[in-house]
Order: structure tokens, then C-alpha cells, then sequence
């Protein structure tokens, strides 16, 4: 029997739960939910005439489901998880978890209430080239690992984050959070600890000085042109920009490894880069989800700078988005959900995240002061 699905959020993100809908293999999508009628009525075709659409998620609740995907914005999955847990049904909820320390903990609280099934859908940790570095990390590639660094350059920043509600404080918080979970969590699963203390520094160097904003009513706007440039040359930004477009984390982890992430939304490029140095090497990837990205590997010494490392290791790059790690996260739901089959990224860790992000932009906007990382609630 069919796994009966229904989506809070169809539009955007949310058609990622196209790719669980399997009717009569496995599982199906029979209601969606969106506050936009071009995308009900897009639902109605991928889905068929028989899919349930509303724009009111307690309709969608109301029947007859199995799992529901929460897939709204940021500062809509705190209310929309929590309702769906409550009612006992396995939750797919897109990071970040929530935008606010206290939001994780209430959802944590709902599960843990209600006994349901909550998956995090934090899909770098089925990203190849994370997979790559993690398992030649394990089998002690460059000895035991004492430092990350992770370069985020995001090229498309001013096509994305600042022309809608990602550059509103208010709706998330801040893109060193919005953007930043993702690589704080990898940098916890590949060090093997939470972040205990953080300090940042961040502005809005940029986009805040571009003037040309949109309007009620006005134009929608372009994404994703790779003819503007430079950055200050975009246009229809959102009315209100009050994020930063550049942002530098520290970290100290727990097990006393120290770490960095650092986001520029003003690159010329859009692609991550991760540092590992061990005791007996250095880790680094080149290239992160497209065709021709290797992890070059350093084990001996060298004076100077020197290209050719001791190992090359090309990944093997698989089709769809973000490397095929959206495939991954699909199918590592389903049998999460139908066989009881183990996640690979837990509640908790997706808490500690959005705990660290947090803590960084709090010392980001106070003067970059240290901050020590909310703690976990008692279990």
C-alpha cells in the first residue's frame, strides 16, 4: 500500500516531494497546500485531478496522511511542524529546522509529545563530495582531524536571498543562519561534535546601497542572469534588505577541534570549499556538486606552495539537484518512514545547527563578542 503523502508548502522547495510520488510503488502525494494558486493548479497536473488542494494547511491535516512534507519558508516551519507532529504523522521538515533556538525546542517538544517520526532535510550529507570526504576522513586519510574551514561563495546571492524574504531579519533570522545550517552541520558530522562557542563578524556591504527596489504589484524578478554584473547592478532587490551580505563564523567544537565558515553573497563563482587539516595532513575539495570535482589529498611536507597533492579522488557526480543528494534524501525519507530505516542526520543535529547559527548572529550584530551555544533540552 501506497505511503499517502501530503505537502505544506508545494510551490518552490516544495517540489522536491515530486520525487516521492510513486503511485502504486510505494508512495503518493494526495494533498498539497499553498497560499499561491499557480502552484494548486501546477499540483493538479503533476499530481492528477484526485490530489486534494488548499491553501489552508489544517485542511491538508485533516486527512488522510501518513507523512507530511513541511516545506514552507523558514519562518513557517516552527508553526507547520508542530501541527503536523501533533497529529502523529511522520514529518519531513526542510532546514533550517527553525529560525529561532526556542522554535527547534518546541518542535523537539511536539515529537517527542506526540511519539511521531521527524526527519530533517539537511541534504548535504548526500552531497558526493561530503560523502567522499567523510569516508577517506574515517579511514584516517589525514590522521585525526583538528580544523575545518569552509569558503561558501555565493554567486547567486543577489539573484535569490535579497530579492524576496530571506533578506528580512524578521522571516530568517539571518543568511548566516538561512544559508549557513548547511555547512555548520557538515562541519559538525565531519569533526564529530557540536559547536560549544562561536564568535562572528558580518555587513551588508553591497545590496544594501542598491537602490532599485521592487514595488507592490510591479515586475517580478529576474533570477538567476548571469549578465548582471558587478552585484550592485541588480535590480528589483526586496523593499526591505537588513541581512548581511558577508559574514565570518569562528568555532570551538566540543571535542576541541576549531573551525571557521565564511559566506560572501557577492562572488563571481557559487560553490563551497572545505579545508580539513589533520595530524598527518590536509584535506580540500575543488569543485563541489558539478562534473570534474576531486578531493586532493596532502600527506607529506613541502616548502612552498605546491598543486600536485599525494591523492587525487574524483566524485562521481550524480544527475539532478545539488549532486543527486535530493534523489538521496527522497528515498532515505521513505524507508525512514515505511521500513524504519536509520536517517542520517538526527533532530538534534539539526537543533545544534540553527543553535550555533544563532549564537553567531547574535555576536555578529553585538560587536563580535564570543557566545557560548544554547545547550540541548534534557531528553
Amino acid at each position: 500500500m501506497d505511503i499517502r503523502i501530503g505537502v505544506i508548502g508545494a510551490g518552490r522547495r516544495g517540489w522536491l516531494a515530486e520525487r516521492a510520488h510513486r503511485p502504486d510503488a510505494g508512495a503518493r502525494v494526495v494533498a498539497c497546500c499553498d497560499l499561491q494558486d499557480p502552484v494548486l493548479a501546477e499540483c493538479r497536473v503533476r499530481y492528477g485531478d484526485g490530489v486534494l488542494t488548499t491553501q489552508d494547511y489544517r485542511v491538508l491535516l485533516d486527512q488522510d496522511l501518513d507523512a507530511v512534507f513541511v516545506t514552507t519558508p523558514d519562518y513557517c516551519h516552527e508553526e507547520h511542524a508542530v501541527a503536523a507532529l501533533a497529529t502523529g504523522r511522520a514529518v519531513y521538515l526542510e532546514k533550517p529546522m527553525a529560525i529561532s533556538v526556542a522554535g527547534c525546542d518546541r518542535i523537539l517538544a511536539a515529537a517527542k509529545a506526540s511519539g511521531a517520526k521527524l526527519y530533517l532535510g539537511h541534504n548535504m550529507r548526500h552531497m558526493p563530495f561530503i560523502l567522499t570526504m567523510r569516508e577517506r576522513l574515517r579511514a584516517g586519510a589525514i590522521g585525526e582531524v583538528k580544523a575545518i574551514w569552509c569558503r561558501h561563495f555565493v554567486g547567486h546571492g543577489g539573484d535569490y536571498y535579497f530579492k524576496d524574504w530571506h533578506a528580512e531579519r524578521r522571516h530568517s533570522n539571518g543568511l548566516l543562519l538561512q544559508k549557513g545550517c548547511h555547512d555548520i552541520d557538515v562541519i559538525h558530522w565531519l569533526s564529530g561534535a557540536y559547536s560549544r562557542r562561536v564568535h562572528a563578524m558580518g555587513d551588508l556591504l553591497v545590496y544594501g546601497a542598491v537602490q532599485d527596489r521592487q514595488v507592490p504589484g510591479g515586475p517580478r524578478p529576474v533570477i538567476e542572469d548571469i549578465s548582471t554584473w558587478p552585484p550592485a547592478a541588480q535590480t528589483l532587490l526586496n523593499p526591505v534588505v537588513d541581512v548581511e551580505d558577508i559574514s565570518l563564523m569562528t568555532m570551538q567544537l566540543d571535542n576541541g577541534v576549531l573551525a571557521s565558515y565564511q559566506q560572501c553573497h557577492f562572488t563571481p563563482d557559487y560553490w563551497r570549499n572545505y579545508t580539513i587539516i589533520g595530524t598527518a595532513g590536509r584535506m580540500e575539495n575543488f569543485g563541489d556538486v558539478d562534473a570534474g570535482t576531486v578531493i586532493k589529498i596532502w600527506n607529506t611536507r613541502a616548502i612552498g606552495y605546491r598543486d600536485e597533492p599525494d591523492e587525487i579522488i574524483p566524485v562521481s557526480v550524480e544527475t539532478g539537484d545539488h549532486g543527486g543528494a535530493d534523489a538521496r534524501i527522497v528515498d532515505e525519507f521513505l524507508a525512514f518512514v515505511r521500513d524504519e530505516a536509520p536517517a542520517s542526520t538526527t533532530p538534534l543535529d539539526a537543533r545544534q545547527s540553527v543553535a550555533a547559527a544563532c549564537a553567531a548572529t547574535e555576536s555578529l550584530r553585538n560587536g563580535g563578542r564570543p557566545v557560548d551555544v544554547a545547550p540541548p533540552p534534557s531528553p
